[in-house]
């Protein structure tokens, strides 16, 4: 019983996660406007980063608790693609992509320095966590780089081809860009560090939470195009 009510927990805090993570998409859209959503790609590609490190139960799967920051990604270009352009959503893309490899060169960098005596503790636990982050952190670069492109390209012949239609072309585009991305990340991210059956779970389980993603995040791409984010808050 015990066992079954954490497993319980575990799905509650996910769903309680998704929507705060599409919620804070929101709010940056409309405290800074575009610029807000430019933010939030490297904040998200830096959590995914390191949560995709812990694996959890979700829905009797095992799952990286990084699926959600990560699928946060594909709302905000599917959001740029659709108010502002093709230009746009890429120029979010190698934001993410810089910003995130300085990230990952200053950590490992700072990591090379000795410390005192007093510190030695907390530097063990940071290079613990980080011990494996620059792995993770070049995988998901590339898979990211890639799978955000396919989703683009895609979302832009779906927009010609149904204009107004916002679902098919949300869905339909983050669902196969998520396939590559699923493919290219749990391939080169966990071989030699999981079997091929958790592998293969991790990849099912996460890419089935991505399509459950994929399918809620439409009603936010709606509310953010009906936002005025010359009206911006902040």
């Amino acid at each position: 019983m015990m066992m079954n009510g954490m497993l319980l927990q575990n799905e509650m805090l996910w769903i309680i996660k998704l929507f705060l993570s599409f919620i804070i998409v929101l709010g940056a859209y409309k405290c800074f406007g575009k610029t807000g959503l430019f933010i939030w790609i490297p904040i998200s590609m830096f959590i995914a980063s390191v949560e995709v490190m812990v694996l959890v139960k979700l829905f009797g799967l095992h799952a990286s608790l990084g699926n959600i920051p990560y699928a946060s990604a594909f709302l905000v270009t599917d959001i740029l693609s659709e108010k502002y352009g093709e230009k746009e959503a890429k120029k979010a893309i190698w934001i993410g992509f810089f910003t995130n490899i300085v990230i990952a060169f200053m950590i490992n960098f700072a990591l090379m320095f000795t410390p005192e005596a007093d510190g030695l503790e907390m530097h063990t636990n940071l290079k613990s966590i980080f011990g494996l982050f620059p792995r993770f952190m070049i995988v998901g670069l590339v898979s990211y780089a890639i799978s955000q492109h396919v989703d683009i390209y895609l979302y832009k012949i779906l927009k010609e081809k149904f204009p107004k239609h916002l679902w098919i072309r949300n869905n339909g585009s983050t669902m196969v860009s998520q396939l590559v991305d699923n493919i290219l990340f749990t391939t080169l991210a966990f071989t030699g560090i999981f079997s091929f059956e958790v592998m293969f779970e991790i990849f099912l389980s996460t890419y089935i939470l991505k399509w459950i993603v994929a399918a809620m995040d439409t009603p936010f791409l709606y509310l953010a195009t009906k936002m005025d984010s010359k009206k911006s808050l902040c």
